[in-house]
């Protein structure tokens, strides 16, 4: 005989026990979290490890008048040494060298913006840039050798609340002057003493009916001042002439 459909066991759908068991895990884990937070509340606050340092790095209180340091002398003062004259910061011209028809004074002269700016490519753009960097003032010194080798020496300053003036001004120059057309084409050498400064030697120009044309250049930063340092010839100039040259001005500064 058949069984009867009222004496099989009757089926839960499989759906529902699902669910259930879903509640009660999520109800396990709220209950749980609950009575983790309850109990942490309870317990007294775990004090912080203490500093490595037994005081502060600086005084609480400022210094009496007779314990505060002297100020530096205006000799290793770099910014009173730059605010002062800045002609006055370039090298003399050398022994036994001529005056240059462009820049005669011995001990530097003023250089107008306009001069400077002239002898750049785009003069309007290096305008506008230098004068939304804040440029200060520029000096030059000039001088010839021998009656060929031109020395030039030329000291652009920025405002000292324009920090990155100089070295933004510096970072250009020496942006072009691995290119051929504008620059000298090589990237030149590191100059000692300095972050980034460097120096270049151009490629010998020649032209006919003209003698050759060498030139060397030399790049480099103190605080707000850039310092730019070239050298003509119409013979050869060697690494040490511009490097010496630059190293004498940044030891000016």
């Amino acid at each position: 005989m058949e069984p009867n459909a009222t004496d099989s066991p009757a089926r839960r759908p499989r759906g529902r026990t699902a669910l259930i068991i879903a509640v009660a895990a999520l109800l396990g884990i709220s209950g749980g979290t609950a009575v983790g937070y309850g109990i942490q509340s309870q317990r007294p606050p775990t004090p912080l490890p203490a500093l490595s340092q037994p005081g502060l790095g600086y005084p609480a209180k400022a210094l009496p008048a007779h314990k505060a340091p002297a100020p530096l002398p205006a000799a290793e003062d770099r910014r009173v040494r730059t605010d002062g004259d800045l002609r006055k910061l370039l090298l003399e011209r050398p022994k036994g060298a001529e005056a240059s028809p462009a820049h005669p004074s011995k001990e530097g002269e003023w250089l107008q913006f306009s001069d400077y700016v002239r002898q750049f490519r785009d003069e309007r753009s290096m305008f506008v840039y230098l004068a939304e960097n804040d440029l200060r003032r520029i000096a030059v010194a000039e001088w010839l050798e021998e009656k060929r080798r031109q020395s030039t020496i030329t000291l652009v300053q920025f405002r000292s609340n324009a920090t990155m003036g100089a070295a933004d001004h510096l970072g250009g120059q020496l942006s072009y002057m691995p290119e051929k057309n504008n620059g000298a084409g090589n990237t030149g050498d590191p100059l000692e003493g300095t972050e980034s400064g460097r120096y270049f030697l151009y490629a010998v120009e020649r032209e006919p009916g003209y003698l050759p044309f060498y030139r060397a250049r030399a790049l480099a930063v103190r605080g707000d001042i850039m310092i730019d340092v070239n050298i003509a010839d119409a013979k050869p100039i060697s690494k040490k002439d511009i490097r010496v040259l630059a190293e004498r001005q940044l030891e000016r500064l």
